[in-house]
């Protein structure tokens, strides 16, 4: 089970801290290529600029695993494990922002970070985080 690690944030604030979070773990030795950040509402901008490329270069760049990938919380399933993942709850409704916790988690080799409203994510995951 990785470990978990809550960063409160609003969520409109919440894409912002995720983003923070990733630079301090790369700043840190961790591997650009052990991480994913997933948003549960609008998606990271560099998302929304690879698939206006076409879906098979944007999840081409996931398989080639050279660098951090940013995705759809709703997409979690399709996404492969990796050591760290961070889940900006940025939006999204509380049945998708409830599935997509627990499918984040089962991604995380070793570390969850997750960024938004504490009282909203602790209600979700069902237990004090």
């Amino acid at each position: 089970m990785p470990q978990i690690q809550l960063i409160p944030a609003p969520t409109d604030g919440a894409l912002d801290a995720a983003e923070e979070a990733v630079d301090l773990l790369l700043d840190s030795g961790r591997a650009p290529q052990d991480v994913l950040l997933l948003t549960t509402g609008d998606p990271h901008p560099w998302a929304v600029h690879e698939l206006s490329f076409g879906e098979a270069s944007y999840w081409a760049q996931h398989d080639a695993r050279d660098d951090v990938f940013y995705a759809d919380a709703a997409q979690v399933e399709r996404a492969a494990s990796r050591l760290v993942v961070v889940v900006a709850v940025n939006g999204g409704g509380d049945a998708a922002v409830g599935r997509a916790l627990p499918a984040a988690m089962a991604k995380a080799g070793a570390l969850l970070i997750v960024c938004g409203d504490p009282q909203r994510i602790n209600a979700l995951l069902g237990a004090g985080v």
